[in-house]
């Protein structure tokens, strides 16, 4: 697994995990950015590719502090999630821990409470979209 990767199993089909996901997002206020369905991509290109699709999205109140710390902790933003079934059927959700992200920057502890908010904030988002507590 990848560092900083929070994953977790959804009681859900890909599809439905997903738009779970889209619909807690912009119920949460925030701005979806893109809706990527990378198997879409790689079936018009002639390669077969199991459902995978990426969600991005967030709020400048959110991301901006961080950004303020580092402009470079930008290449991680706006959040993002994964929504993928492997190959046993299987759905997960994927996405960046806010912390990490913090960490992997370098930024110093005056962003702790806008990361501790984001952190709740995804796990909040990843929870109605799998059905996960």
């Amino acid at each position: 697994m990848a560092d900083g990767l929070t994953t977790i199993p959804s009681s859900f089909a890909a599809k439905e995990t997903m738009d779970r996901l889209e619909t807690a997002v912009k119920a949460k206020g925030l701005t979806v950015f893109a809706r990527v369905d990378h198997a879409a991509g790689a079936a018009a290109a002639g390669l077969p590719l199991r459902p995978t699709e990426l969600l991005i999205f967030g709020n400048a109140r959110g991301g901006t502090p961080l950004m303020q710390a580092d402009q470079a902790v930008g290449i991680d933003l706006p959040l993002k999630a994964l929504v993928y079934e492997d190959a046993n059927g299987k759905v997960w959700l994927a996405y960046n821990n806010p912390a990490w992200l913090a960490q992997r920057h370098g930024l110093g502890h005056d962003v702790d409470a806008t990361v501790k908010a984001l952190e709740a904030v995804t796990h909040a988002l990843a929870a109605a979209a799998t059905n996960s507590h």
